[in-house]
């Protein structure tokens, strides 16, 4: 019931201007920032750990703006997955090298965890006329899983799979001719990560972008997207030369510190309510 009255909200808050539709997200992520102290301790501690050159006073303005940021984005979901078609295109402005998408090249695409990664795929896949896939983790709610998938592939064809179906299929249609939207930069855990710098900081980091680049014979994408006034831009960046290469924590530690510059441009745009330093080294303290 509460699942289907979320959906609904959605539903008619697509047909609201944007501006009420932004307006709406930062008086949530403001009220987010009182009401989820768990949460809030979360950002601050990341942002702590990745920010120590940075004033306390910096600290807290970026961790109330990061709120604001996932509020809206989230609402922004509303529009880019319900409202009219033409509207949303409006709203989502592909920049850049937008030729390495085109073709049949094997691709594989670096979609970092900034809050408008949805508007990014959806301005991506919504462009250029190839079928995408991504990985991603069933919800415990059918109902949402449902909406997610609908959401995502309403712009363009995009198959999802989830990490229950193993490595083969994901790379046989990357080698297929179907770029991959991978999002590698959060802590899944000790298996299968690596421990390498994440703003100086050791983070157990999945290798999955050098491997599935590796065997799939791709070609790495970034692809950035950045919140504004008036909807999405949608950066897609020259693919990285001589990646990957035969060393994979190499290669891992290389993507987290492009993943840096990229957060520097906006860092409160970055997914920082998520406890990417919860996995520890062996002896090393725990943060969160």
């Amino acid at each position: 019931m509460i699942t289907s009255l979320g959906i609904l909200f959605m539903r008619v808050l697509a047909h609201c201007p944007l501006a009420v539709v932004r307006a709406l997200g930062w008086l949530m992520g403001r009220v987010l920032y009182v009401v989820a102290a768990g949460r809030r301790r979360v950002v601050q501690t990341n942002l702590a750990l990745c920010f120590p050159q940075h004033t306390p006073a910096w600290r807290a303005r970026t961790a109330r703006q990061t709120f604001i940021c996932f509020a809206q984005a989230w609402l922004d979901r509303s529009w880019l997955w319900h409202g009219k078609a033409e509207v949303a295109r409006r709203r989502l402005r592909l920049l850049g090298a937008v030729h390495e998408l085109q073709g049949d090249a094997p691709t594989v695409i670096f979609l970092p965890h900034f809050y408008g990664m949805d508007a990014g795929w959806s301005a991506v896949s919504a462009a250029v006329p190839r079928r995408f896939t991504t990985i991603f983790t069933p919800q415990r709610n059918k109902q949402v899983d449902d909406w997610i998938f609908a959401g995502r592939s309403r712009l363009g064809d995009i198959r999802l799979f989830t990490r229950f179906d193993g490595v083969k299929p994901v790379v046989s249609a990357l080698r297929s001719g179907e770029p991959l939207f991978l999002l590698p930069d959060m802590n899944f855990g000790a298996e299968e990560s690596v421990f390498v710098p994440f703003y100086g900081v050791d983070a157990a980091t999945v290798p999955s972008l050098s491997r599935f680049a590796r065997l799939g014979r791709a070609k790495v994408v970034p692809v950035i997207t950045r919140m504004t006034d008036t909807g999405y831009d949608v950066e897609v960046h020259d693919a990285w030369a001589g990646y990957p290469t035969d060393d994979a924590v190499a290669d891992t530690a290389l993507m987290n510190l492009r993943l840096q510059h990229y957060i520097d441009t906006m860092p409160a745009q970055y997914y920082w309510v998520h406890k990417r330093f919860k996995t520890r080294p062996d002896g090393a303290p725990t943060v969160y």
